[in-house]
C-alpha cells in the first residue's frame, strides 16, 4: 500500500485521491480498426476514456477525460524486442512532454511482467515500478519497491470472447489512477500481442 506521506503523481495531482479507489474498466473492440475503454468509479461516474487502433502499426493509446480532452498518449515503440511503450503528456510525442517507459521485464518470458522508468531517472537506477502478471489471467500488481499500490482484477465473462471486457481497478490512496490506467492498457497489449 502506499504511504500516506508521499503521492505518487506521474500524470497529474488531480488523479490522486486520499483514499483506496475502486474503478471499473469497460474495454469493447468496436471494429478490426478500434478499441475503445471507458473508466467508471463505483457510483457509475465517467472518469476517463481510452481510444486507439487495434491494426495500425503506430500502436497509439490516448487517454481522455470525461469532456474528451487528451490526458495521456501511450505510444508503442516501433520493433521494440521487450515491447517498449511511452507515455507522454497531452497527445504529444515531444521530449519535454515525456512521462515515463514502460516494457517487459524480459523479451522471453512465461509471466507478462512490466518494468517502468521514470522520465527523471530513466533506466539509471532500475525500474522505478514493477508490474507482476501472467499470461493466463489478466489480473496483475503494481509495486513500488516492496510495496503494492494497485491491484487490477479481470472479469472474464462470455462477452470476453466477443470483444467485450471488464477490470476491477483497486489503487490505493495517493496513487495517480490515470497512471494505474495506462499501465492496464498496456498490460493488455503486450499480453494478448
Amino acid at each position: 500500500m502506499a504511504s500516506d506521506e508521499q503521492m505518487i503523481k506521474i500524470v497529474g495531482d488531480q488523479f490522486c485521491v486520499p483514499y483506496t479507489m475502486q474503478l471499473v474498466v469497460k474495454r469493447k473492440v468496436e471494429s478490426f480498426s478500434n478499441v475503445h475503454y471507458d473508466v467508471f468509479d463505483t457510483t457509475g461516474n465517467s472518469l476517463l476514456q481510452v481510444d486507439g487502433g487495434v491494426w495500425n502499426s503506430k500502436k497509439k493509446r490516448v487517454i481522455k477525460d470525461p469532456a474528451g480532452f487528451p490526458v495521456i498518449t501511450l505510444r508503442k515503440k516501433a520493433l521494440s524486442w521487450k515491447k517498449q511503450w511511452q507515455i507522454y503528456q497531452g497527445e504529444s510525442s515531444e521530449k519535454n512532454h515525456f512521462l515515463c517507459s514502460v516494457k517487459r521485464s524480459n523479451a522471453l518470458q512465461m509471466k507478462n511482467n512490466l518494468d517502468v522508468y521514470l522520465a527523471s531517472s530513466y533506466m539509471e537506477d532500475g525500474p522505478d515500478f514493477h508490474v507482476t502478471g501472467s499470461f493466463t489471467s489478466m489480473s496483475f500488481k503494481v509495486w513500488k519497491g516492496n510495496s503494492v499500490i494497485a491491484e487490477v482484477m479481470h472479469n472474464f465473462t462470455w462477452g470476453t470472447c466477443m470483444g467485450k471486457e471488464s477490470f476491477k481497478l483497486k489503487v490505493y490512496p495517493e496513487v495517480d489512477y490515470a497512471f494505474i490506467l495506462a499501465l492496464t492498457v498496456i498490460m493488455h497489449e503486450t499480453d494478448k500481442v
